[in-house]
């Protein structure tokens, strides 16, 4: 039960921040290293990934491979991630740069949190 619970609110997360891609497209192409090319189109596959992971992680047969490619999405944008905290700011927004810091590790409890709700095996006791 609490799995589940915490199933429902990874997937709503991942729903609406994948949403958020579309809305405020400025904000996340921003976090894309120059380096990096076509953020514009990177910034609608990310949208799309987060809306498609996080509703399949809902679907039992499609929960494994959904956490998977989540947690490669998390390690795929983490470039991004580490881009955003070394330039001291995100454009577009005010959040402090210990916030930016603190967001690198919890990019590790989120892949714990998959981890356990997609892809570590449900543990029965033994009749």
């Amino acid at each position: 039960m609490k799995k589940t619970l915490f199933r429902w609110i990874l997937a709503a997360y991942y729903i609406a921040t994948g949403l958020n891609h579309f809305r405020v497209p400025d904000l996340y192409i921003s976090m894309i290293p120059l380096w990096i090319p076509w953020p514009s189109t990177l910034n609608l596959v990310a949208g799309i990934w987060k809306i498609v992971g996080g509703t399949c992680i809902l679907a039992p047969r499609l929960r494994i491979a959904s956490g998977w490619g989540l947690i490669g999405f998390i390690v795929a944008v983490f470039p991004a991630n580490l881009h955003v905290a070394l330039m001291g700011h995100m454009p577009g927004s005010s959040f402090p740069p210990l916030f930016l810091w603190l967001r690198l590790p919890l990019q590790g409890i989120l892949i714990a949190w998959i981890w356990w709700v997609a892809i570590s095996e449900e543990r029965r006791p033994a009749h």
